[in-house]
């Protein structure tokens, strides 16, 4: 896999391959192999466990490198090696990534070579994980693999099989083809620039709807979806500007997010930045009932029931639709809890909407304040829904935006031939 350097030349995409101890350590040189036959220049790490199951000599041999073990070593001939081997690369892969390094990775802890390459790494990092079962399943690895999800890397699930030491179960590191297959497709997105020159604006997150100084009404919607649209859209060429209620997660570095609190202010700020956009997406969880009357002071507990009169919030995805200007791409989001496709399909057409994002809440890990989603993607032009299983939002973002890429194109298409 290669991509193209300033002057036309193709250069192959680098890749730093971390190799952390367990007895999958063998299967790190398939990676290698596998990276090398699509075209990416591989350099290799290894800690010092690792080097108890496979020679660095292995890996030296298949990648004409110098294999990093300890950067303090005689025969290391880079003496800042965990800075220059970290950010002169286009991804950072460690498979077999160890129970023990990823609590490293999580805790930010940096006591050898490969570590301290984890927190010097400016590119996208892809963890591969192997061990036991048992260790898999603690509640320790766990929260460790969800901050790691949080910081925005990304994770080879390990497979369900037998293991070294007879257990049975999930751990067991993945297929070497899937492990290469997920590098690849990271150095895809992370090369693509075909959002250049689109103006993306997306809504993001919860509005609330005050009903006093103290109380308001909301959802459980985290932002996570929204912002990593917003990100994964930046990294394809595009210029975003996201527009944000309440979340449980910071906005994305390099994009720009105005910050607005109800429905109504979020409307506003629509209005007035969607005239610059060339595709809208509306992936925030607006309320659509506000008090119809704000009380100015804290209700007090003084009654045994309390009734608040409700009333519409404007619909921001209806109103853009019915007023775009030519050539925006317009596409909503549908949380059910039931009738999933037939109620996104008339929220699809009865808003006029280009394509329309649906998941079942009610599922397992879907949905809200989750770092993974299941969706559906159905678009106006296609009677094929694009059925995506359970991944991460990150991965869900870039096929939205697939659809997103593939919509410009036709449109494209269909003016070309009007003329």
């Amino acid at each position: 896999m290669t991509s193209v350097d300033l002057s036309g030349t193709p250069t192959p995409n680098r890749v730093a391959l971390g190799v952390s101890g367990g007895i999958a350590a063998y299967k790190a040189v398939e990676v290698l192999r596998g990276l090398q036959r699509a075209g990416c220049s591989v350099r290799v790490a290894m800690t010092q466990r690792a080097c108890e199951f496979v020679r660095p000599l292995t890996f030296r041999a298949l990648s004409g490198s110098h294999v990093v073990v300890d950067d303090y070593a005689p025969d290391n001939p880079d003496p800042i090696a965990h800075i220059t081997f970290s950010q002169t690369v286009d991804l950072l892969l460690v498979a077999p990534a160890t129970a023990n390094i990823i609590a490293k990775f999580a805790h930010g802890i940096a006591d050898d070579f490969l570590t301290s390459t984890y927190l010097a790494c400016t590119s996208p990092i892809l963890v591969a994980p192997a061990m036991n079962t048992t260790m898999w399943e603690h509640p320790a690895t766990q929260r460790n693999v969800e901050q790691l999800r949080r910081d925005g890397i990304h994770f080879v699930e390990p497979d369900a099989g037998e293991m070294a030491c007879g257990t049975i179960g999930p751990g067991r590191l993945s297929e070497p083809e899937r492990i290469v297959s997920a590098a690849l497709e990271i150095l895809l997105n992370s090369r693509r620039t075909d959002l250049a020159g689109e103006r993306l604006l997306v809504t993001v997150g919860a509005t609330r709807e005050e009903i006093d100084p103290v109380r308001f009404i909301s959802n459980r919607s985290s932002g996570k979806m929204g912002f990593a649209l917003a990100e994964a859209a930046r990294r394809r060429g595009a210029m975003v500007t996201a527009i944000a209620g309440a979340t449980t997660v910071d906005s994305p570095p390099g994009i720009e997010a105005i910050r607005v609190n109800s429905a109504q202010e979020m409307a506003d700020v629509v209005r007035r930045e969607v005239a610059n956009a060339t595709i809208f997406i509306a992936a925030a969880a607006v309320a659509d009932y506000r008090p119809a009357e704000r009380a100015n002071q804290k209700i007090k507990k003084n009654a045994e029931s309390l009734t608040i009169n409700l009333e519409r919030t404007e619909d921001i995805l209806s109103a853009v639709a019915a007023n775009r200007q030519e050539g925006l791409l317009v596409v909503g989001f549908a949380a059910e809890s039931e009738n999933v496709l037939e109620n996104a399909k008339h929220k699809l057409r009865s808003k006029q909407l280009d394509a329309i994002v649906a998941n079942d809440i009610t599922e397992r890990n879907v949905g809200f304040d989750f770092e993974t989603n299941a969706v559906t993607i159905l678009t106006r032009s296609s009677s094929n829904d694009v059925q995506l299983p359970l991944m991460s939002k990150k991965d869900i973002a870039n096929q939205i935006l697939d659809v997103i890429v593939k919509l410009r194109s036709e449109a494209v298409t269909r003016k070309a031939s009007s003329k």
